[in-house]
């Protein structure tokens, strides 16, 4: 695969050290993992010659693979087939009357292949190693980014082993086995896992996917923002809400937004607001007590997938609140299991918990003043809700009405009267 011709360097989020493309692995040697999270940047000029409405109008590709000159990648692999990215955008006008605001899209990246948003990355980091021709990868997940790069390793022919918590769901754990993925149920926490992958990730050479430390999966992230351009016409929202555990979905939507403003294709920035669980909180209460970085927590809530204790991505995820005016809400459990039920009823979208979660942060948001009635409001579903089917189970009040096989025991279960 030949190089990209338009990742110039990348800098640390912290010291400011510029590194050339393939210089570091992952992280700025000088700062470590935590703190030396690095930024991919691009040619710009050129990328803005080729990359223009008109382009973008006239390409035939409908996946997130359309931005290849804002991609790490030099060209799509062919063996990576699934169709990733360019998720509908849903406008929900009658539930932007309940709180209210002008217009209130959903994003559901619960359709993407493996039924959630990190198949944008996954892709990317699986196209990466087969261009460094690395032969197995490696990720430590809750569940969905598992699933997901368990997918595309399939289908390049290539090993996947995976650190999961113990406690993942068995749905997300059945996606990996099926995918033909070797699985390490760690007995411990998602940050343990996140710990033992890394190192054998150093000990082995293999590719290490696990986006909160490597630069180049969040550029895949970024796409939904893209997209969210293109589908909106080129009118970003005012406000983009998403729920947040390592934090990398939100900086890598910062990120996206950030590079089409920069080569000329929106005429502003929305403000970027991350949802937390409050029983997994670290970068909504840094982000209240003004720091830079997040201490750890121990995460406890039904949302497997922001339940993080140490959040990787915190530097840059915290600065894209920051910069774009943003900030950070939490939700109770509850509240994520009525918006579950909410978005089901109301607008016809199956979300896991995490998903429902960016929309359940709407309420606190608008209570504290946040979004105003003129504003356009984008709420990202990252993952589909039979990847946690307990938890669906929990969010209805309803149960199966058991009946015996008449038409009279029916007639008296629904209250219905008939001949």
């Amino acid at each position: 695969m030949p190089p990209n011709d338009f990742v110039s360097h990348l800098t640390c989020d912290t010291c400011g050290a510029t590194y050339q493309p393939g210089e570091t692995e992952l992280t700025c040697p000088t700062c470590g993992p935590l703190q030396g999270t690095l930024t991919v940047h691009y040619r710009y000029p050129e990328v803005q010659r080729l990359l223009t409405r008109e382009k973008l109008a006239g390409r035939k590709d409908d996946s997130h693979w359309r931005y290849l000159e804002l991609l790490p990648v030099g060209e799509r692999p062919a063996s990576l087939h699934p169709r990733v990215g360019m998720t509908p955008l849903y406008p929900l006008p009658r539930l932007a009357r309940r709180f209210p605001v002008r217009e209130l899209f959903l994003k559901d990246d619960g359709l993407n292949p493996s039924a959630s948003f990190k198949d944008r990355a996954s892709s990317v980091g699986v196209a990466r190693a087969i261009e460094q021709k690395r032969t197995v990868i490696t990720a430590a997940s809750t569940g969905n980014a598992a699933s997901s790069v368990s997918l595309f390793a399939a289908c390049a022919g290539m090993r996947c082993v995976i650190f999961v918590p113990e406690s993942a769901p068995q749905a997300k754990i059945a996606q990996l086995l099926m995918f033909g993925a070797e699985v390490m149920a760690v007995r411990g926490n998602y940050d343990q896992a996140f710990e033992l992958c890394l190192e054998v990730a150093r000990r082995t050479g293999w590719y290490c996917r696990n986006t909160a430390v490597n630069p180049y999966l969040g550029e895949g992230k970024k796409t939904a923002a893209l997209e969210l351009c293109e589908q909106l016409a080129f009118s970003p929202p005012d406000a983009v809400v998403v729920s947040v555990g390592d934090g990398c979905i939100i900086s890598g939507l910062w990120k996206g937004f950030c590079d089409f403003h920069h080569i000329g294709l929106i005429p502003r920035l929305p403000r970027m607001y991350g949802v937390q669980a409050e029983g997994s909180a670290a970068l909504a209460r840094a982000f209240e007590r003004g720091a830079r970085s997040a201490d750890p927590v121990e995460a406890k809530t039904i949302a497997d997938s922001i339940s993080v204790g140490q959040p990787r991505d915190h530097i840059k995820a915290l600065r894209a609140a920051r910069e774009s005016g943003g900030g950070f809400v939490t939700v109770s459990d509850g509240d994520i299991l009525g918006a579950m039920r909410t978005l089901a009823r109301e607008a016809g979208v199956f979300a896991e918990p995490a998903g429902a979660a960016a929309f359940a942060g709407l309420a606190p948001l608008k209570e504290s003043g946040r979004l105003s009635p003129s504003d356009r409001v984008a709420v990202v579903v990252t993952g589909n809700g039979l990847k946690d089917v307990a938890s669906a189970i929990r969010a209805v009040e309803r149960k199966p009405v058991p009946i015996e096989p008449d038409i009279g025991a029916v007639l008296e279960a629904l209250k219905v009267e008939g001949a």
